[in-house]
C-alpha cells in the first residue's frame, strides 16, 4: 500500500540533495512526519496546502518503513500514518508534481483513489 507525503519544491529538492530529511516545519514541531492515505490525501491538500503550487506528491511504500511508521488518530479520529524517524530518498517510491489548476490540485494518475 502507498501513503503520500505532500512537499513543497524546496523541501524535496533539499530530500533529493542530503537524502534525508525530517518533514516539513509540521512535521518538526510534532515529532514526525505526517502521511496521508489515497483517501485522506486530496483533504490533506486542500487543508494545508489550499491555493499553492510547486508542490510534490511524493509515494512510500508503508510496507518499507517497519515499526517506525504508526497509525495515530488524527481529523475525526481516523488513522493516519506517521513516520518517527527521518525519510530517507530510498523510502520514495516515486515523487510527482502536483499541479494546481483553476484552485484545484491535481492528482497523478499513479493515486488510486478508492
Amino acid at each position: 500500500m502507498l501513503i503520500y507525503k505532500i512537499f513543497r519544491a524546496i523541501e524535496w529538492t533539499n530530500l533529493r540533495v542530503d537524502g534525508t530529511t525530517i518533514g516539513a516545519p509540521i512535521d518538526i514541531n510534532d515529532g514526525y512526519i505526517h502521511f496521508s492515505t489515497a483517501n485522506q490525501v486530496k483533504e490533506t491538500a486542500t487543508k494545508y496546502f489550499a491555493d499553492l503550487d510547486d508542490l510534490f506528491l511524493i509515494a512510500v511504500d508503508k510496507n518499507t518503513l517497519g515499526d517506525d511508521l504508526k497509525w495515530e488518530p488524527s481529523r475525526g479520529g481516523v488513522l493516519f500514518p506517521h513516520l518517527y524517524r527521518k525519510m530517507t530518498i530510498s523510502d520514495v517510491y516515486w515523487a510527482k508534481p502536483l499541479l494546481l489548476k483553476d484552485r484545484i490540485h491535481q492528482f497523478p494518475t499513479e493515486v488510486k483513489f478508492e
